[in-house]
């Protein structure tokens, strides 16, 4: 039982440095022309929008922390239709997408989001194949193309902003949505975020959204469930994750923002207990004897780089929580989701680690 009930705070806690991880999601934006164009790219992103999510995948391909994600990630079967479109155009994504800025609205049941890349595209190429999808409409200085695929069921819309930058959209206005983006007011709050996350090839932005927060306080695996922990998530007005790779570690670090200081005391409060009685609960000798070695290993190593912060910024008051994503933790992971469905029910436990420890007690 307090095997099960340690396993599920762990998976809580690090929900989203999985997520991050699974993503795949820069040189220092600080200087030089990198700066320059992921400051552009994340100019073009609509300022009502719910979430913002960026990736650079130069600083990725270049990390050995990348080689030891694609070990682990699952490896589908190409599909057909896009191994065409890389014949006919040349571009892969994996080789020639340099970063790509999302941006997620949602009103109650609309959802709507806006994809701008930057990358090494032979535009000819590529127009020649959109074309085949239907003739395009001139919209200023922009050929909107739209698509026979939908996302949401609305239709997708695709366009050149330049010769090595592309818009895909599901809303109906791409060129307008686009094109009044950067000149927004509201773009302040947002690049005050961008700016802090400076130097991560990852992140993602989340602005108060009732809808978006459930949505992540059901994504807490194991069926772990705080109504304490979702009460103080919900009085947060931004949430901020970013991940950097650091030889072969990921560092994730989460802030939470809020105006209120009692709300930022008790959720600083509230992780570190939760983090305490993760290590507990690690430390017991129940898990100790029940739980695969590696496995605990894994995650005590990774408790171990966890830290919880309160920053002061005057109006707004942050909680930080910081963690490294380790190769351990990868291998682990690597094995669970190998593990047949049947051979955990057979083990009566919660994976390998439990059919492992079974196996040792027979063979005593």
């Amino acid at each position: 039982m307090l095997q099960t009930r340690t396993r599920k705070i762990l998976m809580a806690l690090l929900a989203a440095t999985v997520l991050i991880a699974a993503l795949l999601l820069a040189r220092n934006f600080s200087n030089g022309a990198d700066g320059t164009e992921r400051q552009q790219l994340l100019q073009l992103i609509p300022t009502g929008s719910s979430a913002v999510i960026y990736v650079d995948l130069d600083e990725f391909r270049e990390s050995s922390f990348l080689a030891k994600l694609y070990e682990w990630a699952p490896h589908p079967a190409e599909d057909s239709e896009y191994a065409q479109f890389v014949r006919e155009t040349g571009f892969s994504y994996e080789r020639d997408l340099h970063r790509v800025a999302v941006a997620i609205s949602k009103r109650g049941v609309d959802t709507n989001f806006v994809a701008v890349a930057d990358g090494k595209f032979d535009r000819k190429k590529i127009e020649a194949v959109l074309f085949h999808n239907g003739a395009p409409s001139q919209h200023g200085k922009w050929r909107i193309f739209r698509l026979d695929a939908t996302a949401n069921d609305k239709p997708l819309s695709v366009a050149f902003l330049s010769d090595s930058r592309i818009a895909l959209s599901n809303s109906e206005d791409l060129a307008g949505g686009a094109a009044a983006a950067s000149g927004e007011p509201g773009h302040a709050e947002w690049n005050a975020r961008f700016e802090r996350l400076a130097g991560t090839p990852l992140f993602a932005v989340i602005h108060q959204d009732p809808a978006l927060q459930s949505a992540l306080g059901n994504a807490a695996p194991g069926g772990y469930r705080s109504p304490q922990l979702s009460a103080l998530l919900n009085q947060l007005q931004w949430i901020s994750i970013a991940g950097k790779p650091d030889g072969d570690l990921l560092r994730v670090v989460a802030d939470g923002e809020t105006v209120f200081e009692p709300a930022m005391s008790q959720l600083s409060q509230t992780l570190q207990g939760i983090l305490l009685l993760a290590q507990n609960g690690l430390n017991g000798p129940n898990t100790r004897q029940q739980m695969n070695p590696v496995e605990r290993e894994a995650y005590v190593e990774m408790l171990r780089s966890a830290e919880v912060q309160k920053i002061d910024r005057g109006e707004w008051k942050t909680v930080r929580v910081v963690v490294a994503v380790t190769p351990k933790f990868l291998e682990v992971a690597k094995m669970k989701s190998a593990a047949p469905p049947a051979t955990e029910k057979a083990s009566g436990g919660n994976g390998p680690g439990q059919t492992t420890a079974s196996k040792a007690k027979k063979k005593k």
